[in-house]
């Protein structure tokens, strides 16, 4: 193996350790909740906007999932103001993570798992931005294998992210919805909810089915899909 692509692979390795020690430590990924809001976001003005972001795109950088971050939106601006505010943070951690696999990852990975790499550049290659909006639709799979995987796979970055933006709206409202506790009726609002994650679940499903052309995208992902159909 060539002694550069092993120093980035080692150096990918080192700096995820070393980052999830931080946390650890700092108790960063506990902290990111109601009380944090509370206390640091809400009536701060600018500043707390420009926090949320922050917080918000590196948490999920790093693996939190976006429905939580989409939740504290709602509870934290309202309903339109947190949707749009937990999806930029979104994003900006999709980019982050898929910037940081491309440039530190791809050489390592591709040399140690070529046969996974080829698996995802062949089902992203001829559609990218439609692939990547059906994998991003669905209700099952991680976002951050996603993000890391696009990394090192040869798809590009504006398709990669444009699709990923637009297929993270559905379940960014819905979990906003949630946080923002709209004042309606209870029962109402819980059966808006369940109706709308529903709806977004089965319309990506049956996207992903139809559009996929025979490929797989992720083996554990295709499990999860037939065992919901059982």
């Amino acid at each position: 193996m060539n002694l550069k692509i092993l120093f980035k692979g080692l150096l990918v390795i080192a700096s995820l350790v070393a980052l999830g020690y931080a946390l650890q430590a700092s108790g960063l990924g506990s902290s990111i909740d109601k009380t944090w809001i509370d206390s640091d976001i809400r009536g701060k003005g600018l500043t707390g906007d420009l926090l949320f972001l922050a917080v918000g795109a590196i948490a999920t950088a790093i693996g939190m999932p976006r429905q939580v971050i989409a939740f504290l939106g709602g509870y934290a601006f309202g309903f339109a103001e947190g949707s749009a505010l937990a999806l930029t943070a979104t994003v900006f951690g999709c980019i982050a993570a898929f910037t940081y696999a491309r440039l530190l990852g791809r050489g390592f990975v591709v040399s140690r798992f070529p046969n996974r790499v080829r698996k995802i550049d062949d089902f992203l290659k001829d559609n990218p931005f439609s692939m990547t909006l059906l994998i991003r639709l669905l209700p099952a799979g991680s976002n951050l294998v996603t993000n890391l995987a696009a990394g090192v796979s040869g798809v590009g970055a504006v398709a990669f992210v444009s699709g990923s933006a637009i297929g993270y709206i559905p379940q960014t409202v819905i979990f906003a919805l949630i946080g923002s506790g709209i004042t309606i009726d209870t029962t109402l609002r819980i059966g808006i909810r369940v109706v709308l994650f529903v709806i977004s679940g089965i319309l990506g499903v049956h996207l992903y089915r139809k559009h996929r052309h025979g490929k797989s995208f992720d083996e554990t992902v295709e499990r999860q899909i037939d065992g919901a159909d059982a």
